[in-house]
């Protein structure tokens, strides 16, 4: 039977959240620090269940990159996985590899947005959440559903539907990853 590994970016595979690290990368602390300030209530919120987190996630990165090209943030996500390399966990990345040396299927899959994770690692299938691009520029939107909780399961359906026919192994480390745990024959909490 064949065999895919599904892993969770952040927190799982890294030591962060990249998306936090990623805008501090590109915008440097002071923007940082700025634009976190100005969406406190709203991340409040979201906190308090009161706001939904794909919504207060969305926003945040339409404040620091709505407008951009795709070519110059694509450039950014490489320039951004190459300096950051020390953000994977080395143990991670040795299941990693060793999922690859077995010739199974490797996944990620991340509410991270995969243009980020992907320069990240070689050889494996990004399933994370997409950003809608009209002209060549990003509009601060998501193209896909935020690829938290459940929808891991919905990504995971839609690229191998027949479940009967593999045997899926998912680490995890968080409550975004509890349903793609239980849904996995090994579910590994990190």
């Amino acid at each position: 039977m064949k065999k895919i590994y599904a892993f969770d970016f952040d927190g799982t595979l890294t030591t962060c959240d990249t998306l936090l690290a990623f805008i501090r990368y590109v915008r440097g602390t002071p923007a940082f620090v700025l634009g976190f300030l100005y969406h406190a209530p709203l991340l409040a919120l979201m906190k308090l269940g009161l706001y939904p987190n794909y919504l207060a996630k969305q926003r945040v990165f339409s404040w620091f990159f709505k407008g951009l090209s795709l070519q110059a943030f694509d450039a950014l996500c490489q320039y951004f996985a190459s300096d950051n390399s020390h953000l994977l966990r080395p143990e991670m990345l040795q299941k990693v590899e060793q999922a690859k040396a077995e010739g199974a299927e490797v996944l990620v899959v991340s509410a991270s947005i995969d243009n980020w994770v992907q320069p990240f690692l070689s050889g494996v299938i990004v399933l994370g959440t997409q950003i809608e691009v009209v002209d060549g520029h990003l509009t601060g939107r998501f193209s896909s559903p935020n690829c938290y909780g459940q929808e891991k399961v919905n990504r995971i359906l839609e690229r191998f539907p027949d479940r009967q026919s593999y045997y899926l192994i998912a680490y995890g480390d968080s409550r975004g990853d509890k349903e793609m745990l239980a849904f996995a024959d090994e579910g590994h909490l990190i």
